[in-house]
This record gives structure tokens, C-alpha cells and sequence, in this order.
């Protein structure tokens, strides 16, 4: 259980620095890029915790699909991006595979 809670906060911090990316202005701007290096740095160093027990492969699954699908809404409510239908379409495949690998595959219970 400890490596579902590491694994969340790993995606979570990937993903707000991620979205600090942007407002990081190509790292011209001091906060955003402490959030940017910080935020990976837990990001990794937890991903690292969870990788003891979650197979590498379905932890990058988690890590990269719901990273996509969070940083995507982040985009949206943030910076006012928009998505056209096959963007919608994409991203409710990439939840669709995280959801089946969760429910069904033998390899997530490690």
C-alpha cells in the first residue's frame, strides 16, 4: 500500500513541475524553476520508493498516463488550452489502460 502513496505523490509532483515548466518562462523566472527542479526531484526520489515493490513497467504506466491526463487538465484550467475531440478520445484510452491494468492485471498487486 505504502508504494500506491508513494507512487501518487511522485505523480504529483511530476506534474505540478511539469506545469511549472510554462510558467517558468525557459527558467527566466526564479520561483517556477525552484518549483520545476524541486518537484522533479521528489518526483524521482519517490518513484524510486514505489519501484521497491511495483514492477518498473506498471509503475511508469500509472506514472505516465495519469501524469498526461493531470497535466492536461492542468493546461486546461490554467493556461486556457483547449482540446479537439481526438485529443478526448486519446486521453480517455490512456485512462482506459491504467483503469484495466489496475482492475485486472496480476502484475499491479506485487
Amino acid at each position: 500500500m505504502m508504494a500506491y502513496l508513494f507512487m501518487a505523490v511522485a505523480i504529483v509532483a511530476e506534474v505540478v513541475a511539469t506545469s511549472s515548466l510554462k510558467a517558468s518562462q525557459e527558467f527566466t523566472r526564479f520561483w517556477p524553476s525552484v518549483v520545476v527542479v524541486v518537484g522533479y526531484g521528489l518526483a524521482f526520489y519517490t518513484l524510486t520508493l514505489a519501484l521497491r515493490t511495483l514492477p518498473v513497467g506498471i509503475a511508469y504506466a500509472f506514472w505516465a498516463g495519469l501524469g498526461i491526463v493531470l497535466v492536461t487538465l492542468i493546461g486546461i484550467l490554467v493556461y486556457g488550452e483547449r482540446l479537439d475531440p481526438p485529443a478526448v478520445v486519446g486521453l480517455a484510452m490512456i485512462v482506459g489502460g491504467v483503469v484495466i491494468i489496475q482492475a485486472f492485471s496480476q502484475v499491479s498487486a506485487h
